[in-house]
């Protein structure tokens, strides 16, 4: 026979289940609302509206339908272009000072990162070091528990 601690243990379960089943039914059925909303607009959004043409600083002209035409190719991830170092500084004084703030802001923002990746890294090692010593550890326990 159930005591009625069990019982309650059990319905609380199930009230449990049950609450979480609703939760993941909703959030499918939002995602589901969202990905019919979007491709009700998508179409609209595709249509060309008209052929761009982007000029980079030292580089060849291309147009939008050339650049959307190759998602394919897969591009590395570039943080800053390779022609600004080689662009001439501007007369103006005012455009020189916010392209240098412009620069010292990106390579604040590279120093941060490159920090952050060291950072990372020298945690990554800790890590491994800690779980190689807890192997070591959880081997010697079984060998122990093997010769007894």
């Amino acid at each position: 026979m159930m005591s009625t601690y069990q019982t309650e243990n059990s319905k609380l379960l199930w009230m449990i289940i049950a609450g979480m089943s609703v939760a993941v039914v909703l959030f499918l059925a939002v995602q589901w609302f969202l990905a019919q909303k979007d491709q009700q607009t998508t179409p609209l959004a595709t249509q060309p509206v008209a052929t761009k043409t982007v000029a980079t600083p030292a580089g060849p002209t291309t147009t939008a339908e050339e650049t959307a035409a190759t998602p394919d190719v897969a591009q590395p991830i570039q943080l800053v272009e390779a022609s600004i170092i080689k662009d001439p500084i501007p007369a103006n004084d005012s455009l020189a000072k916010e392209e240098i703030a412009k620069l010292d802001d990106i390579h604040q923002q590279l120093q941060d990162q490159q920090h952050d990746l060291k950072q990372q890294n020298s945690d990554v090692d800790t890590l491994l070091k800690l779980k190689e010593d807890q192997i070591k550890l959880l081997e010697a326990q079984i060998a122990a528990q093997s010769k007894s």
